[in-house]
């Protein structure tokens, strides 16, 4: 007999519920995001179709955009401050390159892309779960809109599922490319 999945939201990684829920996804997120990337052929993370009309991005710039995208989001619209040194380290690259595109960050392995998305979720975790329900879902008034803790979470999810789906089709043509 098959082992039974439970498919559950647990509501141990914070204090507040509605905020333990809301973590929960990301990790979920980021679990799914990493089992896409798991054993792939390290040619695969620089690779790039010849017809730039199919993609512009590697797995790699897209990877390295999903972590500096989660930073900014944690640091410019939940704490609203200037990232930390620690974190501005991790991202020696500009997000987009002077035609507006993703960056392309060729020569990183998939380790250090891994470490810097950990890293940065590791900050992310860190202050949300220290979180108050209040603070949660205060409107932070922002130069060019306004917008809540709550509502960068949703945001973060649905950033990196759409990067998600990218990187597996790009992972499928990559490996159909080297074989």
């Amino acid at each position: 007999m098959p082992e039974r999945s439970t498919l559950a939201v647990d509501q141990i990684l914070s204090a507040e519920p509605m905020i333990s829920s809301w973590l929960w996804a990301l990790e979920d997120s980021r679990k799914r995001t990493k089992t896409v990337i798991e054993n792939i052929l390290p040619a695969s993370i620089d690779w790039l179709p010849d017809d730039t009309s199919l993609a512009r991005n590697s797995i790699g710039s897209l990877l390295y955009h999903i972590a500096l995208i989660e930073a900014d989001w944690l640091y410019a619209e939940v704490l609203e401050q200037d990232y930390p040194a620690s974190i501005m380290a991790l991202f020696p690259h500009a997000d987009r390159d002077s035609q507006g595109y993703l960056t392309h960050v060729p020569g990183v392995s998939l380790e250090e892309h891994l470490q810097r998305l950990d890293a940065v979720r590791a900050e992310v975790l860190r202050i949300f779960r220290s979180m108050s329900l209040a603070d949660f879902r205060r409107i932070r008034h922002l130069p060019n809109y306004d917008v809540t803790p709550e509502w960068v979470i949703h945001h973060l999810l649905q950033h990196e599922a759409e990067h998600r789906s990218e990187i597996a089709a790009l992972r499928h043509a990559a490996e159909l490319a080297h074989r």
